[in-house]
């Protein structure tokens, strides 16, 4: 057995010891406060980023891309992770969570400007991206730097995967829809690690969300307004 998995089994014992009776009440039914979906990159730890170590708290979501969209006979809709608990468990929140330098990001842009390619399954997935993210690679600045133009379209993504859940109808219109930026780049102002809102149930522009959510307003930043 290979030793990656052994040290893994072990913090699993751990894991258990301090985890064995935060289950009480749970066993049979959940009823989460918010769905998250984050990009299943290795630097974002999503339960971690919340602080959240509660069973049954956070319905957790990952994907590469923080993508709420997927393919269906009837055309693109939300994705069954995502909509599950906003249908079934009770849950109004839905939070969507990029992150600097996003590796699903930085493909399709590839993709789109010089053609590049993946395998299979990757292409899946960055097809799933590509749609949104065109009209933001044509609306980027010239000449800005790579890093930044990918940063950049982080924002636009997580604005499009907001965009589609508030527009779906499958998605109770109770809902809230959260679009937010995690940063481990120093790309806001602020700690590496904080989460940074860019978009409350489709409103995009900083002022606004400050002037909504007053109790936000240290959190609102953005790179990119379009």
């Amino acid at each position: 057995m290979d030793e990656t998995f052994l040290a893994m089994l072990d913090r699993n014992a751990g894991h258990a010891d301090a985890f064995d009776d935060r289950f009480d009440g749970l066993e049979h039914e959940q009823h989460p406060e918010a769905v998250t979906v984050c990009c299943s990159d290795s630097r974002v730890l999503q339960d971690h980023l919340w602080g959240n170590d509660e069973p049954g708290r956070q319905f957790s979501c990952g994907n590469i891309g923080n993508r709420v969209v997927q393919r269906t006979e009837e055309g693109p809709r939300v994705s069954g992770d995502v909509l599950y608990p906003l249908a079934h468990t009770d849950t109004d929140v839905a939070v969507v969570v990029g992150h600097t330098g996003c590796g699903a990001v930085t493909a399709t842009y590839d993709k789109l400007t010089d053609g590049s390619s993946e395998p299979p399954g990757i292409e899946h997935c960055l097809d799933l991206l590509a749609p949104g993210l065109e009209p933001g690679v044509d609306l980027l600045p010239d000449e800005l730097a790579r890093e930044d133009a990918v940063n950049h379209l982080v924002e636009y993504n997580v604005d499009r995967q907001v965009e589609f859940l508030m527009e779906s109808e499958d998605v109770p219109e109770s809902v809230q829809a959260v679009g937010a930026v995690y940063d481990f780049q120093d790309a806001y102002d602020g700690k590496r690690g904080e989460v940074h809102v860019i978009n409350v149930d489709g409103e995009t522009d900083p002022d606004a969300l400050r002037e909504r959510h007053p109790e936000i307003d240290s959190r609102v930043q953005r790179r990119w307004t379009y």
